[in-house]
């Protein structure tokens, strides 16, 4: 079965770090673009970041620049997403998504498997 899963949520005070895990099974991580997105109540879904490691190819949003990074171990065929310096506007459930059809980071992209998503609070 296809599927990613999303882990490392929490409850963190403003300035503080989180990291999320984005667990890939059925296929190779390296082999799909994995974006990470994140929605709050009553707002459309924001993406956050995006990475092929085949291709090199990565993307952040602006209001993440410079304070989150993302990665991927190919050999846990995981993709992680180091968020630091979080601020309360950071508030969300972010969601990891795979698409198999491109090597590259896009905005147009659509994704095939999404996880269940997990909720990141940032108190002030």
């Amino acid at each position: 079965e296809v599927q990613v899963v999303e882990s490392g949520g929490g409850l963190v005070q403003a300035g503080g770090s989180l990291r999320l895990s984005c667990a890939a099974s059925g296929f190779a991580s390296d082999g799909a673009t994995i974006g990470w997105f994140r929605q709050v109540p009553g707002k459309g879904r924001e993406r956050v970041s995006c990475i092929n490691s085949r291709s090199g190819n990565i993307y952040y949003a602006d209001f993440v620049k410079g304070r989150f990074t993302v990665s991927s171990d190919n050999a846990k065929n995981t993709v992680y997403l180091q968020m630091n310096s979080l601020k309360p506007e950071d508030t969300a459930v972010y969601y990891c998504a795979a698409t198999l059809r491109t090597f590259y980071c896009d905005a147009r992209n659509d994704y095939d498997y999404w996880g269940q998503g997990t909720q990141v609070t940032v108190s002030s």
